[in-house]
């Protein structure tokens, strides 16, 4: 065996059961690159299709339309979703998330856009971030009916626009929503959001962390590996704790999810503390999920409790 294959055998990093990257550079993700192509989705009769943000940055998303409104009799709720996958794996074009997708657009009557950013190793957090805030902006530009894509431009209601997550994608909405209310985007009212099983975390451990050792040192070496120029695991990035804008989340109703045997569980709890302690003065509801662990509804959507919080992110949104 020569000295290249050899290198290109040798891991550098192994953060099982996401990814490894080896010494020559070569990343390997491990799950979350399956493609399911847009459908007309015969179980919920939900249409999707797959469009370009941005050529330059490699953004794009999937949009979702429940085909028994279109064109709806009335104008529809808008809901930007971001995956999760520790900012390093998964799409929008996963089975899991495109499954989920049909299912909150059809249940919940809304336009679904899944946003697809750039992932680390190879684009490290904060990419993430700001590649979903041009997608962001990307569907505000549709408020006068004149963007690039005829759904939005004439089915989206830009009154009851919604962000959405799931650990990842769940720190992404919380970094958004804060951005839309410093900044404002105009004509865009952000009614709720919806944060499933969020990723924050902190250098101090807090409620049953301090029980889980071996997982505490995966997360933090996770963020950094993902955000290889962040201070640490009291980032504002990472701990909300540490946000000095907390309290100017610029949506009405907030919606955490936690699951009962989750490490991140405490984390979203606290989320909640910070909030009410920030002076944000909003809705905020919690949801928990008992006997359940990290994302276990992607895992499992067809459970009982995976039906069980699919209907609480419903019955959020529609109460808009």
């Amino acid at each position: 065996m020569d000295s290249t294959s050899t290198i290109n055998d040798e891991i550098a990093i192994d953060i099982p059961p996401i990814l490894r990257v080896y010494k020559s550079g070569r990343v390997e993700n491990l799950i979350g690159e399956e493609f399911l192509p847009p459908s007309l989705d015969q179980a919920t009769n939900v249409e999707s299709k797959d469009v370009v943000i941005s050529e330059e940055h490699n953004i794009s998303a999937r949009l979702f339309i429940p085909k028994t409104n279109h064109p709806p009799i009335q104008k529809l709720p808008v809901f930007v979703y971001f995956h999760g996958g520790g900012f390093c794996i998964e799409t929008p074009f996963s089975p899991c998330y495109h499954n989920y997708l049909n299912s909150v657009t059809s249940l919940a009557n809304v336009i679904g856009v899944s946003v697809h950013y750039r992932r680390a190793p190879e684009y490290p957090v904060p990419i993430a971030h700001e590649d979903s805030w041009l997608a962001l902006k990307w569907v505000a530009s549709h408020v006068g009916g004149n963007g690039s894509d005829e759904w939005l431009n004439q089915y989206a209601d830009f009154e009851k626009v919604f962000l959405g997550g799931d650990s990842a994608g769940a720190n992404i909405s919380h970094y958004l929503g804060i951005r839309v209310g410093k900044e404002n985007l105009d004509g865009v009212k952000l009614e709720g959001s919806v944060y499933i099983h969020p990723y924050f975390w902190g250098v101090d451990l807090i409620g049953s962390e301090s029980n889980m050792a071996e997982f505490v040192k995966k997360i933090h070496n996770l963020w950094r590996f993902s955000c290889p120029t962040t201070t640490g695991s009291d980032d504002p990035l990472i701990n909300p704790a540490n946000d000095p804008d907390l309290g100017k989340l610029g949506c009405k109703r907030l919606l955490v999810c936690v699951a009962g045997k989750d490490i991140l569980r405490d984390r979203g709890l606290y989320y909640k503390e910070l909030l009410e302690k920030s002076g944000w003065g909003d809705v905020v509801e919690v949801v928990e999920i008992e006997d359940e662990g990290h994302i276990f509804h992607l895992f499992k959507p067809s459970c009982e409790n995976a039906m069980a919080l699919l209907n609480q992110v419903v019955s959020f949104i529609k109460k808009a």
